[in-house]
């Protein structure tokens, strides 16, 4: 015996490496076979839910508003609010806390939200279904939009200050102010709203009162924000995670590009101030925004103005060129001006500090085009600042720029009126300039006093708002081609801005009657900008290797900043091809130089569009037409918590998703824990057990001891 054990040792040792390198694989195999089966049993359980949008964080100088689930998203049972009196039920009645409430958007109340954030520890989250349909009335702004970064405060026009005199949005809620410690999501109706409705009513529905029996239907929303209490906090981690391996971002500051050009081209060289030059400007903002991220679309707020505006600039490019006014004329067009004018405040700072073409004394007076497809009647109305205009100079000047107008409007549908005196500007960039500087301006809208436009900054503000109507059965080639009532209505007005334009700047006189704007366009931009913007003619406008800007719906929510142009938003992007072709003459350029435009004296824009309008192929279009930062200077400057400019920041997630599953009750729940902790213990003695014995379990036959030498 004694003589074999030296041999028979390393034959068992050998044995039981054998025996555990098996066991090894064993349990490999198992953890691979479990996460499989794992991803296949979470599909069989969950139900993910598409097409949601999610109320997102932003953040200022002074606070964080929006919404945000937990880390691990947030679980409730689906409760469907049909009336205010089912609220009882989530808030106070309900034995399986926390709900998800689902209710319809007419019911999505500061009366009901307030009352659901008073008992937010029995709430899960809310889910909006968005129909198909507009209620009579929706804004979730506030009663007086960017109230605090306006001109008038304690020290300009006191009286006149946070809508003292005029309410301007008397609906407005203040919803997309508020701050949800709560997931919101909003959600389309259709097949999935219907089908999670309907996983309510099989399980969930109450029935004279009693609680519903198990299992439960259930709704799972994620949407963790990384930003928490105010700007300068997000931005200061920003800054100490850039020094860390793995550096990842908590916020970033909303902003994009304005588009801008002039009917004279600047040397982009040459800054600041330009000695014996005056400059009308016209401008119009872009951007809108809604209570849930990602998805505004502005059609009364921002895209009647600035869709006006470029017809004015389209219906100026051939006069200006056979007879060209004194002054020059600037159009601008203004980014993140539903977010404390963003654009424009860059802009005034840029011209206030020669980084920009001119500076403000080299603006003559300016003109802005504000809320105009919504007339009440037949009057449209110039309003102005009562205070600046106690200045002789700047009132003579506003008189002239008002009586231009209302000259221009001869023989329209519609009058231009004055409203009273006292009555301060509505909410608009002009209020930036007028903060720097005295500057001759008035504010083109449809309203004298409150805005006629129900939806302001909510989703509702749609083609449906502007009554922009097709036949039936028509193709989208037929609809972009078709001219509306509301392409009409604005095309006249987009005349009359054009040519008292081109009086305010001393046009030849003998030429405003040439002076019209093409009804055909502004039919093609609202179609485009409102119904489907992937079509034929905005194609044809933009080189081809951006057309997958081109997303139906277009968005016009301003988003994160970008330092590359190249970056700008499809909506900015889009306005600015839009406005070269409108405003730019056809050249002999080659591709190559086309696409590069800083090799050449003006800035130049490829475009398809063929210039006689009948012969289709590619051509340079050379336009003065340019892109600025829309940025908020308080950014450049560090100014994180600045009561002067915007500081508005987003923050930053990793991933937004909704699912619905059903629920067990509590004690089948703890009975399948159970059993699965005792299946766990009982593999872990088993793997033990083989671990153990594996020299017999998995052991061969062992060869006499004469083999082993």
């Amino acid at each position: 015996f004694t003589a074999t054990l030296p041999v028979i040792l390393p034959v068992v040792s050998e044995t039981r490496k054998m025996g555990l390198e098996s066991s090894k694989w064993v349990i490999m195999f198992l953890v691979c076979w479990l996460y499989v089966n794992s991803n296949s049993v979470a599909q069989k359980i969950y139900v993910e839910v598409n097409n949601t949008v999610p109320c997102v964080r932003l953040l200022n100088a002074t606070h964080q508003i929006g919404c945000q689930s937990s880390i691990s998203g947030d679980t409730g049972v689906i409760h469907v609010l049909e009336s205010e009196a089912d609220l009882e039920w989530p808030l106070t009645k309900g034995p399986n806390p926390p709900y998800m409430i689902l209710l319809e958007s007419h019911l999505f109340t500061s009366h009901n939200i307030g009352r659901i954030l008073k008992e937010s520890s029995r709430i899960a989250g809310v889910t909006v279904v968005v129909p198909n349909t507009s209620p009579s009335e929706f804004s979730p702004h506030t009663t007086c939009p960017n109230e605090n970064t306006g001109v008038y405060s304690d020290t300009y026009g006191p009286h006149l200050a946070h809508c003292n005199t005029t309410v301007w949005n008397p609906l407005g809620n203040g919803l997309s102010y508020e701050e949800f410690d709560f997931p919101v999501f909003s959600l389309k109706e259709d097949k999935q709203a219907e089908a999670i409705k309907q996983c309510y009513y099989d399980h969930n529905r109450v029935v004279n009162g009693s609680a519903p029996q198990y299992p439960l239907c259930a709704m799972q929303l994620f949407s963790h924000m990384f930003a928490v209490t105010d700007t300068a906090t997000c931005m200061r981690r920003n800054d100490v995670i850039n020094f860390s391996i793995n550096p990842e971002m908590v916020c970033d500051p909303l902003g994009d590009f304005n588009v801008w050009g002039s009917i004279r081209p600047y040397n982009r060289s040459q800054l600041g101030h330009r000695d014996n030059e005056s400059v009308v400007m016209a401008a119009a903002r872009l951007d809108s925004r809604a209570f849930f991220w990602d998805v505004s679309t502005g059609a009364e707020g921002s895209i009647s103005g600035f869709v006006t505006l470029l017809a004015a600039a389209h219906a100026l490019r051939d006069v200006t060129q056979v007879a060209p006014p004194t002054h020059n004329i600037l159009f601008a067009f203004f980014q993140g001006e539903a977010f404390d004018y963003i654009g424009s405040s860059r802009m005034v700072y840029d011209m206030q500090n020669g980084k920009f073409v001119i500076d403000l004394d080299n603006v003559h007076s300016l003109l802005e085009i504000g809320q105009v497809g919504l007339r009440n009647g037949s009057d449209l109305f110039l309003h102005s600042d009562p205070v600046s205009r106690m200045n002789d100079t700047v009132n003579d000047q506003v008189k002239r720029l008002v009586d231009n107008f209302q000259s221009s409007a001869t023989g329209a549908n519609f009058s231009l009126v004055e409203p009273g005196v006292s009555q301060p500007l509505p909410p608009s960039s002009l209020q930036r300039f007028l903060r720097a500087q005295n500057i001759p301006g008035i504010v083109l809208a449809d309203h004298r006093a409150a805005f006629n436009n129900k939806y302001y900054e909510s989703y509702y503000d749609n083609a449906d708002n502007l009554n922009l109507r097709y036949p039936p059965n028509m193709t989208a080639e037929e609809q972009l081609e078709f001219l509306t009532d509301t392409a009409m209505a604005l095309t006249e007005v987009a005349t009359v801005v054009a040519r008292a334009l081109y009086k305010q700047a001393g046009g030849d006189g003998t030429q405003v009657d040439n002076i019209k704007a093409d009804s055909k366009t502004v039919t093609q931009m609202l179609f485009g900008f409102l119904v489907q913007a992937n079509n034929s003619w905005f194609q044809a406008l933009i080189p081809p290797e951006l057309k997958d800007m081109l997303s139906d719906p277009p968005d016009f929510y301003v988003g994160v900043a970008s330092s590359s142009p190249a970056k700008a938003k499809p909506l900015t992007r889009l306005v600015q091809f839009l406005l070269a072709n409108l405003t730019g003459t056809a050249t002999n350029l080659t591709q190559d130089q086309c696409q590069k435009p800083d090799d050449l004296p003006d800035e130049s824009v490829q475009g398809t569009v063929p210039h006689n309008g009948t012969e289709k192929g590619p051509f340079c279009v050379r336009a003065s037409v340019r892109l600025s930062q829309a940025l908020s200077p308080a950014f450049d400057l560090g100014e994180y918590a600045s009561r002067n400019y915007s500081t508005w920041t987003e923050s930053r997630w990793k991933f937004i998703k909704a699912r619905i599953f059903l629920v067990a009750s509590r004690d089948l729940e703890m009975l399948t824990l159970g059993v699965g902790v005792a299946v766990l213990f009982s593999s872990l003695l088993v793997t033990y057990f083989i671990s153990t014995k594996a020299d017999v379990l998995f052991s061969s036959a062992r060869e006499p001891a004469s083999a082993a030498y």
